[in-house]
């Protein structure tokens, strides 16, 4: 058992929580711990979150659209005012570490000139983590990056292409630097 659950009390409120939420999303897992200003934002329904998560203080999980689709999986620890916006699809696999504020968002806006930017169209591709990811603290992962079982992400790293099994990236943007042994 990890230090981090070893610690945790599910108090009245968590399960107050947990409760309160499975009737809003799509699933929620058993045992999962939901701190407190948590929030689930604008399609809650389109939101799994699987057995045994941990989701910290702050965080914001939205799909963005009647279509974007999030998932998050077993034993996987979502961080500190850590923010994940899908447009499109975001899915997080099991055993994932992800730390306090990071960002996760599958779209970007189109910068034509002559015509507002709020105006236009956003651009989505999904993004997919493995299972035992580790994303340190302040990382930001893009549309389109597919990150595979058992990468790590150093922090303050802007994530913007694939990155392999095993391998740990860093930087702005970041490059591989090594692999985990």
């Amino acid at each position: 058992m990890s230090q981090l659950r070893k610690h945790l009390k599910f108090t009245f409120l968590n399960r107050w929580r947990a409760f309160r939420l499975s009737a809003k999303l799509g699933q929620l897992g058993k045992g999962v711990w939901i701190d407190k200003r948590v929030e689930f934002m604008r399609f809650p329904a389109n939101i799994s979150v699987d057995e045994a998560a941990v989701i910290k203080e702050g965080a914001r999980i939205c799909a963005c659209n009647d279509k974007a689709q999030i998932t998050i999986g077993k034993r996987t620890t979502i961080g500190y005012h850590t923010f994940i916006f899908a447009s499109s699809t975001i899915s997080i696999g099991d055993d994932c570490l992800i730390a306090p504020f990071v960002y996760l968002v599958d779209s970007d806006h189109s910068i034509k000139v002559g015509e507002r930017i709020n105006q236009q169209a956003n651009s989505s591709e999904a993004i997919t983590i493995g299972n035992d990811v580790w994303l340190a603290s302040n990382v930001t992962i893009l549309k389109g990056v597919a990150i595979a079982d058992g990468a790590v992400v150093a922090a303050n790293s802007l994530v913007n292409k694939d990155i392999g099994p095993n391998e740990i990236w860093a930087g702005t943007p970041a490059k591989k630097i090594g692999d985990r042994k």
